[in-house]
């Protein structure tokens, strides 16, 4: 929990907002393939990219 003060903390003072999106985009599809790794659903994941 400490990163993500210290990672907000250096967002809000060096005004780098942009940096939101493309780090949720990130943590969503590496959530995605720690979610599908292993299940029935993997093969038709990989079919989309």
């Amino acid at each position: 929990m400490n990163f993500l003060k210290e990672f907000w903390e250096y967002i809000k003072v060096r005004k780098k907002f942009w940096l939101l999106p493309i780090i949720i985009v990130l943590l969503l599809f590496g959530g995605l393939i720690v979610l599908t790794q292993g299940s029935a659903v993997a093969p038709f994941i990989y079919t989309i990219f």
